[in-house]
This record gives structure tokens, sequence and C-alpha cells, in this order.
């Protein structure tokens, strides 16, 4: 997993091609994730000056003319943000450069670099063409999972425009700041779809701002692809609407039966987020494979939602109940909650999570309180034998990333597949539709099946001593 997105170690030299004189650079510091379609082989152009939405949505936009990642900013950062907005998009691509040089593992200011690129070599080149994608990451409420998310999108962004782009068309990425916000979310969808250059989003992060989204989506005809939303109702929602994690079901069976047959622990009490969809059916699927594999649901009044949750009084009634095991769910923006109710339990109970533990805040906060928490995750670096995704990464990065990098790279990546069939918003959802379509992943092919849902498996890992924090996601063998 990638670690403290502030702090790690002087990673390799990375070089990016830059036209026009533009030099690449060098070793950075790292300081603080055959179709049946219609096709097209004329790539889209977009306007040699970049533009930006009005009102106050506009804020949250940006292709490179605002920072939206302000914990990431440097003064080189500002004047690229600035230049940008201004159209000298040649200054602008040096000045990203130089904050990479003081901030290596930003991946904002890498896409903002690939857009300023993009727009210096329309104006001067006569064959400068580009198709554009958004990303919508909850930059505001979790700026950490927001980080590993654009990571894999940047990755993917920079690889494909240093090989010839999607048929000589390179690749831009507007990124949205959504808040992981309902109402923010409703907005955000509204604007990207009367957006008629935006081909897809990349998106969005918790399962409720995904379901707020999907329907403006599917009726405006705009693919969705989320890669971290988990909740069963995305599921066979529509036909535009994708994501990179498997079922819920797929993920929570493992986990239940982890607990009952391996560990022993046949009475399990749940504390849930009654307000994250994704975590109310991991609950759900958890306490249905629970009872399949012979075990039994403790029933205990425990909501990580709601105002006068109290970890102690939960602790004490489930203990208290004979529960033998404790599994935690919260909403990805209230994962301190999980964490205090880990540090009342002080090893009382085994530990087992839904996959939005999977944190580097669940490390640095919980520390030995969450030693021992065994969740499933989509993906893990260790578990890869043969992929050049995790080094690859960890060259980019200067770290090893988590599951969230990898599966919004894998998301990105699809749809680039897609984008090669047709550059249209209707080809590209029938690429993406198509049974036969697959695209290179982080580690293996992606796949969609008919619900939209990727075809795979998760990984058991568990928290265990190690790492820049003291601990570490670890792969249960």
């Amino acid at each position: 997993m990638y670690q403290d997105p502030n702090k790690s170690n002087s990673p390799p030299p990375i070089v990016f091609i830059i036209a026009i004189g533009l030099i690449g650079f060098g070793a950075y510091k790292f300081v603080p994730g055959l179709l049946n379609a219609k096709t097209s082989n004329t790539p889209t152009s977009t306007s040699t000056q970049a533009t930006s939405p009005s009102g106050a949505i506009a804020n949250r936009i940006s292709l490179g003319n605002q920072i939206l990642l302000t914990s990431q900013t440097t003064a080189a950062k500002q004047a690229g943000v600035q230049a940008f907005a201004e159209g000298n998009y040649q200054a602008a691509a040096e000045y990203f450069q130089k904050s990479l040089q003081q901030n290596r593992n930003d991946p904002e200011t890498i896409i903002y670099l690939n857009n300023a690129i993009i727009y210096l070599n329309k104006t001067t080149a006569s064959n400068g063409s580009s198709l554009i994608i958004a990303v919508s990451v909850p930059i505001g409420s979790n700026p950490n999972v927001a980080q590993e998310i654009l990571r894999g999108v940047a990755q993917a962004q920079d690889e494909i425009n240093n090989s010839g782009g999607i048929n000589g068309a390179e690749l831009q990425v507007e990124i949205v700041n959504d808040d992981n916000s309902p109402e923010v979310v409703r907005e955000v969808a509204k604007t990207l779809t009367k957006d008629r250059n935006i081909l897809a989003v990349i998106g969005h992060n918790a399962s409720n701002a995904s379901l707020e989204a999907a329907p403006i989506y599917q009726q405006e005809k705009l693919v969705m692809v989320t890669p971290t939303s988990l909740a069963n109702n995305l599921s066979g929602f529509g036909s535009y609407i994708f994501r990179t994690v498997p079922n819920i079901s797929v993920m929570a069976a493992p986990l239940a039966e982890y607990a009952v047959k391996t560990a022993g622990k046949t009475n399990i009490a749940i504390c849930y987020d009654s307000q994250a969809p994704d975590n109310i059916s991991f609950k759900d699927e958890f306490v249905a494979s629970l009872t399949a594999a012979g075990g039994k649901l403790v029933p205990t009044v425990c909501d990580f939602s709601i105002p006068s949750f109290n970890p102690e009084s939960a602790i004490a009634d489930a203990v208290s109940k004979g529960a033998q095991g404790l599994m935690v769910a919260p909403h990805v923006d209230r994962i301190d909650r999980a964490i205090s109710l880990a540090r009342i339990n002080r090893g009382k109970l085994p530990l087992y999570g839904s996959t939005t533990m999977y944190t580097f805040q669940t490390l640095k906060d919980g520390q030995k309180d969450v030693d021992g928490l065994v969740l499933p995750v989509p993906w893990h670096p260790e578990t890869n034998p043969g992929s050049r995704f995790p080094e690859n990464s960890r060259q980019r990065w200067g770290g090893i990333v988590n599951w969230r990098t990898a599966t919004s790279f894998d998301a990105t990546q699809a749809v680039i597949a897609g984008l090669r069939q047709s550059n249209t918003r209707e080809g590209l959802q029938q690429a993406l539709r198509n049974p036969n379509f697959s695209a290179a992943g982080s580690s293996e092919e992606v796949r969609f099946l008919p619900t939209g849902d990727r075809a795979g498996k998760p990984i058991l890992v568990q928290v265990k001593q190690g790492g820049s924090t003291g601990y570490n996601f670890v792969p249960l063998r």
C-alpha cells in the first residue's frame, strides 16, 4: 500500500518527454493510489484555449488553471496554474516541472503538466489533437483517498501520452473535487454531461456519491467508471455505469469464511455506517456469508453515522452478548470512528473490516489497536507476480501504492482501450459493453460482467507490524 502521502524516500528519476524545447526533468524528492462498436479513426480536437465552467462549480473543476489539492502546493505550482489560466502553456509546463522537483509525488501537478503540454502542442502543431475525460474525487473531505485515485489516473495518462496517445490523440484529464457530497455530486454530474468534450468520468469515490451521479450519467449517456464504489445498488444500474472493483458479495464472502472456518470465531458483532451504501451492502453480504459458513450475528446496535456514537458502550454491549469477533464497516470519511472503537477494544475482540478500512489513516492512527485486523481488497502489490505496475508505480511515486491507485489506473486503462475503438460517448459505451472487451490492467486484464461489475476476486490482508508507520497491510498466505 502507498504509505504516507507526505513522506518517503527519494525515488529514481522520471523523464517526461516534452516537445518544443521543453526538457525532461530528473530525479525528484518524494514528499507529503476486435470490438463491435462504431469506430472513428479521426481524433476529436479541443480548442487551443483552456476553458472552465461558470458559476460556483467552476471552483471545483480544473484542467490546470487552479489548484484543487491545496495540501500539495508550492510557489512554482501556483505560478504554473496562473500561467495556464493565462494561456501561457510553455511557462505553465516549466513551472509544473519545477514544482515536481520539489514535490515529486503530487498527481495533480503531473496531470496539469500533461494537460499543459497538450495545449502547447496545439498552439505549435497543425495536427495537435486530444481526448478529454474527467476524474471526480473527494479532495475537500478526504485528500489522501483523492490522491490515491489521482495517482492511478495520472500514471495511465502519462503512460499513454508518452507512447503516442490514443490513435494519435493525447489524453487530457479534468480534475473535479466533489467532497463525496451527494449535493455537490449532482451539480458535478450535470456540469460534466453538458460538456460534450468530456467522453467519460472516472469516479466517484464513495458509493453514496456514485449512486447520486449514476442516474444523471445514465440518462445523459456519459460513461462512468468508478474505481472504488462497492454498493450493491450499482450492480446492473445501467448500460453506461461500470466499476473496476468486483461485486460486494465476492468481497465479503471470503472474510466471513475466514472468521468462522480459519479463525474459529463463530459469534460476530458488527458496527457499520447506515449512511454509507457500500458498507450497508458489505454488512448484508457479510451476514449472509457468515450464516452460510455456520457463524452467527451477535445482535448489537452500533452505527458509526449517528452523532451519539459511543465506542465504549458499543464494545461493552458486544462483549456482554458473547461476541467473539467484531466486524467494522465505516464510511471512508468516518474511519476515525472505527479507529476509536478499535482503541477502546484494545485487542479484546479480533477485528475484521470492510474494504474501506484499507487506508493510511487506519495504520497511522490505529497502530497497535488495529494489529491483526483482517479485511478483503481487490488488489495488493505483493500478489501480482509478473505485473510491471507495482514496480512502475513505486519508481514513479516513490512508495508502494494501494488498491485504489491500482483500480483507478485500471478504470483509466479501460476507458483508453474503449476510446481506441471509438472516440464518441456512445461508441465508448458500446466498446466497454462488448462481451469480448478487455484492457491491460494493473494485474489481470480488466473485463466487465453484464452488470458492469469487474470480473475478479479479492485478497485477504491483515495488519501486521512493519512499514513506515510501524504497521502494514500484509496478504494472508
